[in-house]
Formats: C-alpha cells, sequence, structure tokens
C-alpha cells in the first residue's frame, strides 16, 4: 500500500488511546508517593486477607471449608477471583445493608420495611446516588420504595410531651449525606471551623422543618406547605437575617408559596392516610439536590466513609468534619475516588472491588521489621479494626455452626453493639462484651461438647490433626508450631475429659484479640 493512503488511514481512523490504568492501581501510586521515605508493610499472607476479606465483604470470617479450599489454591488470580466471587456471592447484600442501617440510622432502632429496602437495593446493585434520593425523599407511600423513609421517620418520632428534633435531623443529614457536623453552626457562625456558616445549617433545615410523621407504623412521611423563607439571626450579632433551602456553601433555592387551598398537587386523604403531594416539595427538591453531580460535597462524603469500612480510617477523619482545617489525607486520592465513582454511576460494587484489588488494601498488619509505629493516615500498614455487633454474630454462627435466632441476636447485639446516636467509626472493646463471652448461658451453651456439634467433631480429630482443625476453624488459619505443641499438650494432660477440654480451647479462641479483629 502507498505510504501516503497508509498515513491518510491513520489520520482518519486515530488508534485507540492506551486503557487507563485501574482505579486499583492509582490508589497504590498516590499512597506510595505520600509516603515516599515510609517502610511499607508486606502484603498479607493468604490466611490474614482471606478472614479480612470475609468479613468485609461477607460480614462473616471463612467457614472451615472455605478456609482450607483457599489456602490450598495455588492459583495466581485467587484473590481477584474471590473478591469477584464474595461481590457477586449471597452474603455481600446482607452485608452492605446491614453496615449501611448502622451508619445512617445509628442503632437509633429498626424496621422491617427499610432493612428490606437496603437489602434489595444492593441485590440489585442500585447506584447510590438513587439510594439517597429515595432516602431523603422518604415517601413511604410508594410501594417499589417502601421502607426507605425510615431514615427520616424515625427522626421526626416524637416522645412525650418532647417536640421533635428537627435540628438533630438537619445535622443528620449533614454529616451522613454530605460529611458536615454542622451542629455547632445552629445558632452563629461556627466558633472553630471556618467554612460552617450559620447560613448552611439554616439552608439545610429549610427542606426538612415542615415534615412530620403522618403514620409511624408504616414510616410515612408528609410535609406541610412552606410558607416562606426560615427566619434567623446570631446569638452573637443581632442582625434579622433569612434563606430558602439550600445545601452548605450552595446555591440558595426560591421559595415558591401557593395561595391557601392550593398547595397541593395531590390533597391529603386522612383516611387513606396520605399525607398527599405539595405542588412545592422543599423534601424533592432535598433529594434532587444532595445527590446531584453538583454536590461535590455528596461523592467525597460517600467514598470516603467507603474508605474507612474497608481500610479502618477515613481519608477524611473524623469522617463528618469535611473542612479546610482537617484536610485529607490524601487529597489528590480523595478527589480521584470521588471523580472515578460518580464517572462510574455511583456503582458501590464497582469501587469496592476497585480498593480490595489494591496494595494499599491487602497489605499486612505486621508491622515491616525495625518500625515500632507506622503513622495511621499513610495506609503503610493494614490498620486493625475491631468486629461490630454484626460481623460476632455471623462469625460466632459460622465457626461454631449454628444458628442464632432473634433473641439470641438480640442478646449479642446489647453486649456488642454501641449505644444509640455513637457513630461506630471507633468500636472500643466493653466489659459487658467479655462478661458475656465469659458467662452467658447462650455462648455456653453453643460450646457444651453435644452429639454432632463442632466441639463434638474437633474432640473426635486425632492428636495430629486436632490443633490444625480449631485453628482453620475459629481463626480461620493453620496454627504456629509452638500453637500446636501448646495445643497438644493442653489436651494430652486433659485426655480423661477431652471434649470438655476442647470446648475450653475453642472458648479461649473465640475470647481471644485475634478473633475481635480483622487480623
Amino acid at each position: 500500500m502507498p505510504r501516503h493512503l497508509v498515513l491518510t488511514l491513520l489520520l482518519a481512523f486515530p488508534a485507540a488511546p492506551f486503557a487507563a490504568e485501574p482505579l486499583s492501581a492509582r490508589i497504590d501510586q498516590l499512597i506510595s508517593a505520600k509516603a515516599s521515605n515510609a517502610k511499607f508493610s508486606n502484603l498479607s499472607d493468604n490466611a490474614e486477607f482471606l478472614r479480612r476479606i470475609y468479613l468485609d465483604l461477607a460480614g462473616r470470617i471463612p467457614a472451615r471449608d472455605e478456609t482450607a479450599r483457599f489456602l490450598a489454591d495455588a492459583s495466581p488470580t485467587k484473590r481477584s477471583k474471590l473478591i469477584d466471587d464474595l461481590l457477586n456471592g449471597p452474603d455481600f447484600p446482607t452485608r452492605m445493608s446491614e453496615q449501611f442501617h448502622v451508619m445512617f440510622m445509628e442503632r437509633l432502632g429498626d424496621h422491617a420495611d427499610w432493612s428490606a429496602y437496603l437489602l434489595e437495593s444492593f441485590k440489585k446493585n442500585k447506584p447510590w446516588n438513587q439510594i439517597a434520593k429515595e432516602i431523603l425523599r422518604a415517601d413511604g407511600s410508594n410501594p417499589e420504595t417502601k421502607g426507605s423513609s425510615f431514615f427520616m421517620s424515625k427522626r421526626l418520632e416524637h416522645y412525650g410531651q418532647q417536640t421533635v428534633d428537627y435540628s438533630a435531623l438537619t445535622r443528620d443529614i449533614g454529616r451522613l449525606f454530605l460529611g458536615k457536623d454542622l451542629r455547632c453552626a445552629e445558632c452563629h457562625d461556627h466558633l472553630f471551623i471556618e467554612e460552617y456558616k450559620q447560613k448552611d445549617f439554616k439552608g439545610l433545615f429549610a427542606f426538612v422543618q415542615n415534615a412530620f410523621l403522618n403514620d409511624e407504623k408504616t414510616a410515612v412521611v408528609g410535609e406541610k406547605p412552606m410558607p416562606g423563607k426560615v427566619p434567623f439571626m446570631s446569638v452573637f450579632k443581632k442582625i434579622p437575617k433569612e434563606t430558602g433551602p439550600g445545601l452548605p456553601g450552595g446555591k440558595e433555592l426560591e421559595v415558591v408559596v401557593f395561595k391557601k387551598g392550593e398547595e397541593y398537587a395531590k390533597a391529603p386523604d386522612p383516611k387513606a392516610k396520605s399525607p398527599g403531594q405539595l405542588k412545592f416539595s422543599p423534601l424533592t427538591l432535598l433529594s434532587e439536590q444532595v445527590p446531584s453531580k453538583e454536590s461535590p460535597d455528596f461523592a467525597r462524603n460517600i467514598t470516603n466513609r467507603i474508605w474507612f469500612l474497608l481500610l479502618g480510617r477515613g481519608i477524611v477523619h473524623p469522617l463528618d468534619l469535611h473542612h479546610a482545617g482537617n484536610p485529607p489525607s490524601h487529597p489528590e486520592l480523595l478527589a480521584l475516588l470521588a471523580d472515578e465513582f460518580v464517572a462510574h454511576g455511583y456503582d458501590i460494587k464497582w469501587l469496592i472491588t476497585e480498593i480490595t484489588r489494591s496494595q494499599t488494601y491487602q497489605r499486612s498488619g505486621k508491622l515491616p521489621e525495625g518500625v515500632a509505629k507506622a503513622e495511621p493516615q499513610l495506609f503503610v500498614t493494614s490498620l486493625e479494626k475491631r468486629l461490630s455487633a454484626e460481623q460476632l454474630i455471623a462469625s460466632f454462627q459460622t465457626a461454631l455452626n449454628v444458628k442464632a435466632d432473634p433473641a439470641a441476636k438480640t442478646k449479642i447485639m446489647k453486649a456488642y453493639a454501641n449505644a444509640p446516636r455513637e457513630p461506630e467509626d471507633e468500636i472500643s472493646p466493653m466489659l459487658k462484651g467479655a462478661l458475656f463471652l465469659l458467662n452467658d448461658p447462650l455462648v455456653l451453651g453453643w460450646l457444651a461438647p453435644q452429639p454432632g456439634n463442632v466441639v463434638d467433631q474437633l474432640s473426635k480429630k486425632p492428636e495430629g490433626e486436632l490443633a490444625d482443625e480449631v485453628y482453620l476453624t475459629v481463626l480461620s488459619r493453620k496454627p504456629t508450631d509452638a500453637e500446636r505443641q501448646t495445643v497438644n499438650a493442653y489436651v494430652k494432660k486433659h485426655e480423661a475429659k477431652k471434649a470438655e477440654a476442647v470446648s475450653r480451647l475453642v472458648w479461649a479462641l473465640l475470647a481471644s484479640t485475634e478473633f475481635g479483629i480483622n487480623h
């Protein structure tokens, strides 16, 4: 072919650009660049990775056979395959629905429709902007989104003579959806955070001030007509001001006021317990404004929270204090995660895939030789995370091959869950948890040697297999030589009552720090 024709074809059909590196690789590059002078932990061994990924994506430890199968697999791609299998497996939607329930409801209560809504949303891999829109719209009367209104309806409850805490609802929307805790800007501009203005709080407040709980049982939320802008005044500067609905730092929206009797596009129906639909609906505007591409705080907040769930610390930490005085540890990384998340349609499963495939996620929790302490914000080593109450319940069930009925789950939740309204960005060991494992008849009953249960099966293993089987079952790894010798010596000493000795051994591993954290 003549050279000029080749040139013509090349110009007409330019070569496709090189595919961009996967997000996982770019994560590692930005983490490495920030800590160029620090020593990094090696990649985790297979057992450490296995336990961590199961806890994060399935909400439980791996079963004994799952552990043995993965450790025996010699495939170089087995980690990526396991990530894909777990993300597409039956446990992932449950894990996400439980985690998002805890994150956004903060142990304020439960509702069957809300739980079903979250579970179905994660089964369908519904985009996060759509989930957020449905939650903030709080239309409990819509059968397609039934249950989504619980976030709002629970916070609109009032008890006895107490009024509805609209201020707390406003703060929770700012904290949990935008990453900004505006609680100290309600009565004046924030004294310590320059960006947090009283107008920001009042703008969010304007969206929800006229919402009310129409039906507690079905969690249906209604709205009263908005009569005009929200007046406010600083307690320090007595200058009257007013604002319409608006996001922090964003554009104030115009308030449309209709004549009395003309406010509703769909009139309320008390007999059907329908609150009606306003022509000018601040909740609808809120549900459109927050999860939009024009709201960068929305994408940064959720990507930071997902990073925290997987890595144990936010790029911005605490999670709800995004501001210049508390900058991201890795600003370029947070911007990249948020931009890519939006570009990929707010796909939570995709984002988790990329983060978990990174070396940053897969690093060991063992510090490099000669390093006594690592700065947690550098992510040069894997950070320890205590298991949530939900992870502990599922892990007890997996290790002991038992089913926890609702009453059992309630007991475990009381022993391990944080108090209501206490964000679970830190989970600390508590005395009641230790006492529960030590004394509660539920756990002691699970551990009692009974025909066919885990303790019974383990006690029938010969000395050469017992230690390995116990550790694979409870800690998802094989024991060290020293641990193997200790187990064998202990069981041999109590050979006459071997089943009871194995029961105590399993209890000791369940009560260990290793079982209670993600490594």
